[in-house]
C-alpha cells in the first residue's frame, strides 16, 4: 500500500514538473518582452526543476541517490533565483527598458 501512494505521489510530482516546464516555454514564446520571458522562464524552471527533483527522491529509496538528489535541489534554489535577478539588472544597466502598456486615446495622447 506503501508503494502505492510513493508512486501515486511521484508521479503527480513528475507530471507537475513537466507541466511547468512546458508552461515556462509557452510563456517565454508568448510575452512581449525580455524581463516578462525571463520571469516566465525563471520561476517555472525554479519550480519545475523542484518537482522533478522530489518526484525522482520518491523513486528511489537509495540514501545516497537522494542526498544527491537533495544537494541538487539546494543548488537549482539557491543559482536559478539568483541567475535570473544578476540577468535582469544587467539587461537594466546596458539600457533595456520594460515594454509598458501606452495606449492613445482619440486625441492622441499616450495614457498608460
Amino acid at each position: 500500500m506503501m508503494d502505492i501512494a510513493l508512486n501515486i505521489s511521484s508521479a503527480i510530482c513528475l507530471f507537475l514538473g513537466s507541466f511547468l516546464c512546458l508552461s515556462g516555454g509557452v510563456g517565454i514564446i508568448r510575452f512581449p518582452d525580455f524581463y516578462t520571458r525571463m520571469h516566465a522562464a525563471g520561476v517555472t524552471d525554479t519550480l519545475a526543476a523542484s518537482m522533478i527533483l522530489i518526484g525522482l527522491m520518491l523513486q528511489n529509496p537509495d540514501a545516497i541517490v537522494i542526498s544527491k538528489l537533495v544537494m541538487i535541489l539546494l543548488m537549482t534554489l539557491f543559482i536559478s533565483p539568483t541567475t535570473s535577478h544578476a540577468m535582469a539588472k544587467a539587461a537594466m544597466n546596458s539600457g533595456l527598458l520594460p515594454l509598458l502598456d501606452k495606449k492613445e486615446n482619440k486625441d492622441g495622447v499616450k495614457s498608460s
